[in-house]
């Protein structure tokens, strides 16, 4: 029989988990608990469609690189114990997501992004700027980076090669995985952010993606 007791970690304990988790995050061996999700068998790709499904899944992984950076940040200044739960429960199955388009990526003969570093770092100080405005705030950035997110995986879902099946079957899982961290956002009271932020994200977002496509 399983036990509901947590175990308790003193700050140091905690500051190595976290560390180990960001330095995973950055340079990979990101552990996976939930298998690969299953697809029909890949047909051969050409190398012109390889290349662009490793770029496309190479975004991907550096999205989940910024959510594990985000999620870090806003759960170390989220003040209700309950939200610091939740946000964890989130990065446990982002970390799949990191897991999973690794594997993608190796398949396709190609690595992660070079600047993955970078990302990590500027998402840290996004998610500490939102945690730091409020359990509210940080909850609605949760609800928009998300929705911005299954946006952005929508178009991959149309912009894979149509007989890149393993990719896709990936990208549809972390889309559903990333539709309910949203809504566990907005259930657990998250704001509506004001639409200049909304738009500085989507920029900033744009810029990371037109660069990870390539690094």
């Amino acid at each position: 029989m399983g036990s509901d007791v947590k175990l308790k970690h003193s700050p140091l304990d905690g500051f190595i988990i976290e560390f180990d988790r960001a330095l995973r995050s950055i340079v990979g061996a990101t552990p996976m608990r939930r298998p690969v999700p299953q697809s029909a068998p890949t047909e051969n790709l050409t190398t012109q469609e390889k290349q662009h499904a490793a770029g496309l899944m190479r975004v991907n992984h550096v999205g989940e690189v910024c959510a594990q950076a985000l999620y870090q940040s806003q759960k170390l200044h989220a003040k209700s114990s309950d939200l610091k739960d939740k946000l964890e429960h989130a990065a446990i199955e982002e970390e799949d997501h990191l897991a999973w388009c690794e594997q993608r990526l190796s398949e396709l003969d190609s690595r992660p992004s070079l600047l993955n570093p970078l990302w990590y770092a500027g998402s840290f100080v996004l998610g500490s700027v939102a945690g730091l405005a409020g359990d509210k705030v940080s909850l609605g950035f949760v609800s928009e980076t998300e929705k911005q997110v299954e946006n952005h995986l929508d178009g991959h879902l149309t912009e894979l090669p149509t007989n890149d099946y393993r990719s896709m079957a990936i990208v549809a899982q972390m889309r559903e995985d990333e539709i309910a961290h949203g809504q566990m956002a907005r259930d657990e009271g998250g704001i509506d952010l004001p639409n200049p932020v909304k738009t500085a994200m989507k920029m900033m977002a744009k810029v990371m993606t037109s660069t990870a496509y390539r690094l």
